[in-house]
């Protein structure tokens, strides 16, 4: 088969850029499919050509099958790439579009339905000799049988939706006691998520690694790995940091996982780019975990350690080539890292956050650090989809490099609108957990108050720095209207205060949700700041550039500091404060917080159930809505006890940001 003139990509954001790019260089024209939300964006306008399909929810448009297909039969496409998530794994449609004479750039639908149930995965790798988690996968779903079953397996376990993946519909349960209830979460997500709220039960390893083997395969009989990737940085079972090579694996090991990847990949007939993925306890015993049958968010780091081009991998082979290489011609070089950019607030339980990229400062590519990203400035971050802003893939010679290049990268991302987790990554990628190698799944949950809402030792100093910033800008306003002669300005004013008088003149900021007030005084870089009871002396402060230079108490400090919008930024190369002048703090503090009797949409979303009734007696913090958006579940709780008033919401209905859903007497 010759490769293909043009192709669909039934996808959007990052994934479906990136899908382009390698077509572009491959010579193939792209047709990108949108809908209603995504009108403008990139992937629309990157694309050769570009078609609606429907509204904005993704069940109106990116899982409607039939209308993609009719697109790909309209515009003349030979195939259909689905990237990841959305119908990637649907092997429905994976039929459709074979059936239409079509070539689907994945496994087939026979492979897909093998690995389309966690439970049917298990039990078919455990028959051809890859190791599986001890556990229950059986077809009685009653509350009786799987609390019988817990309680042979033993606590804790993982329950896990049998149909499904990327975290979704997965409960770890520590006492019997505790089952029912979160059997019923877990359900509720699986059904919400992927149509079926089958479950399963497995024994749950403690303190593993998660490692993943990339798999290939192709219609000559050709079945090889392209070496794994760790992706045991998680926070509630989502991959917070992916790197390759792994540094757990031994030299044995990376070969015992590798065949045994391979070996499960032959078992279901695989065809195209796959991932099998495995769970590792400490002393390196390995058991499968499940194949996901597409490309991967984290397969950059794969390409950055190899030098291919998986996309162009997967291109060649749905159209009938062999692969370019074999296993012995598989090299890999270096270490790789990747990060997840997102429009999400971790001070506020990483609730994902949606809105205009007013601001987006991104490294420039070059041979060491790479951009998958899906928006750019001025774009907006939907609330239908998955809030990812960018991938941030970096690569050197060695794991300590990369990570200092990680490092480097970090502190040249900048996000002003929604509120992001860039200070999070910049705390991840310089713990000692992850720097010396030693994290496992559960280490961000059980210590997620060591990269989140870390008390900074260093900020008296922080804001006598950002003090003398405020000061030598207002000087140098004050200096350029004055050499304007311009008799409006403020600064020609005969009023009894100047930046080089002795007098202390107050300032505020907000910091961290905080406010924060100074005395200073002094002029031409030279400063006086009183903080908290005690008085710093800032010397030969000087601003060249973003670059801010000063003495302070005696100790030479260096900050890049860049606007946020009405904040400002100030980063000594390790991390980074954020701060707000009064002025921007009074006009966030403006809005109505509402108050005790109202429980308001902290985001804009649909509502899943609601658990309260007009009448009904709550106490504090009693579960009375849940709401779903930007792919989560959130629970909305009740501020005090009281009795329920008034429910403006069912379930079904889709609510703004800020609607107030419940009030109490």
């Amino acid at each position: 088969m010759a490769m293909f003139e043009k192709i669909l990509i039934a996808n959007r954001g990052e994934i479906a850029c990136r899908i382009i790019r390698s077509c572009r260089r491959l010579g193939i024209r792209t047709v990108a499919v949108y809908s209603e939300a995504d009108a403008g964006a990139q992937h629309v306008r990157q694309a050769d050509e570009a078609w609606p399909i429907g509204g904005p929810r993704p069940a109106d448009s990116y899982l409607r099958g039939d209308a993609i297909l009719e697109v790909a039969i309209r515009s003349g496409a030979q195939a259909i790439h689905p990237g990841y998530g959305f119908l990637s794994e649907n092997a429905d449609f994976a039929d459709a579009v074979e059936a239409a004479g079509l070539a689907f750039i994945g496994p087939g639908a026979a492979s897909m339905r093998k690995m389309g149930s966690k439970a049917g995965a298990k039990e078919l790798m455990h028959a051809a000799g890859v190791p599986v988690v001890p556990g229950y996968t059986g077809q009685d779903q009653s509350l009786n049988t799987l609390s019988r079953e817990a309680a042979r397996i033993g606590f804790p376990l993982m329950i896990k939706a049998a149909h499904g993946g990327g975290g979704k519909g997965m409960r770890i349960v520590h006492r019997l006691d505790d089952f029912a209830a979160q059997l019923e979460s877990c359900q509720r997500e699986a059904a919400n998520a992927f149509g079926k709220d089958r479950v399963l039960l497995e024994r749950y390893i403690g303190s593993p690694r998660h490692i993943e083997i990339q798999v290939f395969a192709d219609r000559h009989g050709n079945t090889l790995h392209l070496n794994e990737r760790e992706c045991s940085a998680q926070r509630r079972y989502q991959k917070v940091l992916e790197e390759a090579p792994s540094p757990f694996l031994t030299p044995e090991l990376r070969q015992q996982m590798g065949d045994a990847a391979v070996q499960a990949a032959r078992a279901i007939d695989y065809v195209n780019a796959g991932t099998v993925e495995f769970i590792v306890a400490p002393d390196g015993t390995f058991y499968f975990m499940e194949i996901n049958t597409r490309l991967q968010v984290e397969h950059p780091v794969t390409e950055m350690t190899t030098g291919l081009d998986l996309v162009e991998w997967q291109l060649r082979v749905a159209a009938g080539e062999p692969m370019p290489l074999g296993q012995a011609q598989i090299a890999q070089r270096g270490h790789a890292i990747e990060v997840r950019l997102y429009a999400e607030d971790p001070e506020a339980g990483f609730l994902p956050g949606s809105g205009k990229l007013e601001q987006l400062d991104l490294p420039a590519p070059d041979a060491h650090v790479r951009i998958d990203a899906g928006v750019v400035q001025g774009d907006t971050v939907s609330i239908f989809y998955d809030p990812m802003i960018a991938k941030l893939i970096v690569w050197d010679e060695d794991r300590p490099r990369a990570l200092a290049r990680l490092a480097d990268a970090l502190r040249q991302c900048d996000v002003v609108g929604p509120k992001s987790n860039i200070a999070f990554l910049e705390r991840l990628a310089r713990h000692p957990a992850v720097v010396e190698g030693r994290i496992d799944t559960g280490y961000l949950d059980r210590h997620l108050d060591e990269f989140i809402g870390v008390t900074e030792p260093d900020a008296a100093v922080v804001m006598a720095a950002a003090a003398a910033h405020l000061l030598m800008q207002e000087a140098q306003a004050r200096a350029d209207a004055q050499a304007n002669s311009d008799p409006g300005s403020p600064w020609a004013l005969a009023d009894g205060w100047r930046l080089g008088h002795a007098g202390r003149r107050p300032l505020v900021f907000l910091f961290r949700e905080h406010t924060l007030s100074l005395q200073a005084q002094g002029h031409a870089g030279d400063y006086r700041i009183d903080f908290d009871g005690h008085t710093h002396e800032v010397h030969q402060a000087k601003l060249t550039g973003d670059v801010l230079s000063l003495r302070i108490d005696q100790q030479a400090r260096r900050y890049q500091v860049r606007p946020q919008g009405d904040r400002l930024c100030l980063h000594d190369g390790q991390q980074r404060w954020s701060l707000a002048p009064v002025a921007a703090y009074r006009r966030a503090a403006s809005a109505d917080a509402g108050s005790d009797d109202r429980v308001r949409a902290p985001m804009p979303g649909r509502v899943v159930v609601v658990k309260a009734k007009v009448g009904d007696t709550v106490s504090a913090g009693q579960e009375l809505l849940v709401m779903e958006a930007m792919k989560m579940e959130l629970a909305l709780k009740a501020p005090r006890a009281g009795v329920v008033k008034e429910t403006r919401a069912a379930s079904g209905d889709f609510v703004d940001a800020d609607s107030v859903l419940v009030t109490l007497e």
